[in-house]
């Protein structure tokens, strides 16, 4: 089974940068595409970014130009660099590594970030 582990979640103050991680381990694909989501309370889980096997992104309006999503196929993880944060940033959020066939999406546990105003 394939597990994701999300790392670098935290309080940081508005104008601010966070970085988060997400390595995977087990029997990842070598076909997929790496993302992270976000959920608020009493929200929808909403896309943050993506990055296919070839590194093509897609970022929703809301976060393009502040955030930026990499990945290092080598070490099988995905980073996600959050600059200039504000408070409706905050969320829970999740790291998922997506299997192009038979299409299916692994989870990570989640992780906090918390903008204060």
């Amino acid at each position: 089974q394939v597990q994701l582990v999300e790392s670098g979640g935290g309080l940081v103050q508005a104008g601010g940068s966070l970085r988060l991680s997400c390595a995977a381990s087990g029997p990842v694909p070598t076909s997929n595409t790496m993302a992270w989501f976000r959920q608020a309370p009493g929200k929808q889980r909403d896309l943050v970014a993506q990055i296919t096997s070839g590194a093509r992104t897609t970022y929703p309006d809301s976060v393009k130009g502040r955030f930026t999503i990499s990945r290092d196929n080598a070490k099988n993880t995905v980073y996600l660099q959050m600059n200039s944060l504000k408070p409706e940033d905050t969320a829970v959020y999740y790291c998922t590594l997506i299997r192009t066939f038979p299409n299916y999406y692994y989870w990570g546990q989640g992780i906090q970030v918390t903008v204060s105003s």
